[in-house]
C-alpha cells in the first residue's frame, strides 16, 4: 500500500499505521475480561502489548511481506480501538477482517465506520473477491456489526472451538466485491 494512502480519513475518524507508542492502549482495551472473552488470548499484559503492538507496526500493506493491515482507529486524536485486515489462503483476492473498540466509545457508530472504510479499501483499492469475518457466537454486537456493514452471516459452527476452558459456537459472516 502506498503510504500515501495513510492515513485513511473518515467523517469522523482518522485510520492510521501503529507505533510503539499504541501499546500502552492497546493493552488497556485487550487487557479487560469483558473484551478479551470474545478473543483467542487471554487478557494482555503489558509484555504481550509490546510483542502484538511489534506485529501490527509490521502490518503495513497487504501486498507487502506481512500479507496484513492493522490500522489505530482515531477519534479527535485518541486512540479508541483497532481495525486489522489479512491475506487467508493461497487465493490473493481472500482476506480476512477482525476489530475491537474500547467498549468506552461504543454505541456511536465509531466501529462501524471504521469498518466500512476498511473494506472499502479492501474491495476499491485492492481488488479483493472475499472478505470474511469469524466471530465468537456469543458477541453480539460483532455479529451486529458486521451485519450493519453489509457482511452476510453464512455460518453459524456449533461447539467448533476450544476457547479459554470451554467449547465454543463460531459465526462467519463475508462480503463479496459484487455484493457492493
Amino acid at each position: 500500500m502506498s503510504s500515501s494512502l495513510l492515513p485513511i480519513t473518515t467523517e469522523r475518524l482518522r485510520l492510521r499505521a501503529h507505533t510503539a507508542a499504541d501499546a500502552g492502549w492497546l493493552q488497556r482495551v485487550y487487557g479487560r475480561p469483558d473484551v478479551a472473552l470474545y478473543l483467542l488470548d487471554e487478557p494482555w499484559t503489558a509484555e504481550l502489548a509490546a510483542v502484538k503492538v511489534s506485529e501490527r507496526i509490521a502490518r503495513v500493506d497487504l501486498d507487502g511481506e506481512s500479507r496484513g493491515l492493522a490500522l489505530a482507529v482515531e477519534r479527535d486524536g485518541e486512540a479508541i480501538g483497532d481495525v486489522v485486515l489479512w491475506r487467508t489462503g493461497p487465493d490473493a483476492r481472500l482476506a480476512e477482517i477482525g476489530w475491537v473498540l474500547d467498549p468506552a466509545h461504543g454505541g456511536h457508530g465509531y466501529a462501524r465506520e471504521a469498518v466500512s472504510a476498511l473494506l472499502t479499501l479492501a474491495f476499491e483499492h485492492y481488488g479483493l473477491h472475499r472478505v470474511a469475518a469469524q466471530m465468537d457466537a456469543r458477541n453480539t454486537a460483532s455479529a451486529r456489526l458486521a451485519e450493519a456493514v453489509g457482511m452476510r452471516r453464512e455460518a453459524h459452527l456449533r461447539a467448533n472451538w476450544w476457547s479459554k476452558g470451554e467449547w465454543t459456537d463460531t459465526l462467519i459472516f463475508g462480503a463479496l466485491l459484487t455484493d457492493r
